[in-house]
């Protein structure tokens, strides 16, 4: 089961990474900062991404860019590994590669534009937009690490975000929160914008039923989509769309003991490891 999401982790199809190399090279993230131990777990990253994933599509401009000019409809499991792969090289990849990985994807993003359903206009690009995507990912893998594998304190909560700020940067972010307690203003003053829609119900139905995992773990599946809802905070968790899909009696102790199983064991091929020993060598 854990080897299953582990595979998440790993490059998509067609991309080759190896994160031992160049020896000595610092990532992004510190090696010894806390967004390390937060990614290393598979099970608190996949429940964290689909979490980040259920605030973007909440906000009506995100929501636009991300739901129409994505693969999640026809290939989730490709879009899920391809997320993943991006957030492993943004916190384990040597700072090159992570550097040249960024810039392709604002490259990609510069094409990314058109008009909500209420006619508002967008762009990938923007700032204002960037900053809540930023956000909302850091607060959903910090979040679902801290409810599922182990308690964090403010401080370490507030020291991921500060070291997500490099990378945020280089995404144009440039407004992203530092720290916890900026994380809470902006939800704060995104609320009122935030609304449901069908797509949060298509988005969760598609993370719930797609073949992500195996049809023998599909229970497994659902239960980590429901403790993704069960973390994200309001006003989004009371829309319609989600109200009531959260974890049910007894299944928040099912979710922490596959978490601590997933925190005990290390696979030596994943980005974890590999980028621990690309800094020990040197």
């Amino acid at each position: 089961m854990l080897r299953v999401l582990n595979e998440l982790m790993r490059p998509p199809s067609g991309i080759t990474a190896d994160f031992t190399k160049p020896i000595g090279e610092p990532s992004l993230a510190p090696a010894d900062g806390v967004s390390w131990r937060i990614f290393a777990n598979p099970v608190t990253v996949f429940i964290g991404g689909v979490a980040a994933v259920l605030l973007e599509l909440a906000e009506p401009s995100v929501r636009s860019g991300v739901w129409d000019n994505s693969s999640f409809r026809r290939d989730p499991l490709g879009r899920l590994r391809r997320t993943g792969f991006a957030a492993m090289t943004t916190v384990y990849g040597p700072r090159g590669e992570a550097e040249r990985m960024i810039a392709r994807v604002v490259a990609m993003h510069a094409g990314v534009r058109g008009t909500t359903a209420d006619g508002l206009p967008y762009s990938a690009n923007d700032p204002r937009l960037l900053n809540w995507v930023q956000a909302t990912a850091i607060f959903g893998f910090t979040e679902a690490y801290s409810a599922y594998a182990s308690k964090l304190t403010p401080a370490e909560k507030s020291a991921v975000f500060a070291e997500g700020q490099a990378a945020a940067k280089l995404y144009g972010a440039v407004g992203a929160p530092g720290s916890w307690p900026a994380w809470e203003r902006l939800l704060t003053a995104t609320a009122p914008t935030l609304e449901g829609s069908d797509i949060l119900s298509e988005f969760r139905g598609v993370m719930s039923d797609a073949a992500i995992l195996p049809a023998p773990l599909k229970g497994l599946q659902r239960l980590l989509v429901r403790a993704a809802v069960e973390i994200v905070p309001e006003p989004v968790r009371s829309l319609p769309q989600l109200e009531g899909a959260g974890l049910r009696a007894g299944e928040r102790l099912q979710v922490r003991a596959i978490a601590a199983i997933a925190g005990f064991l290390r696979f030596s091929s994943l980005p974890a490891a590999q980028a621990a020993r690309r800094m020990r060598a040197g």
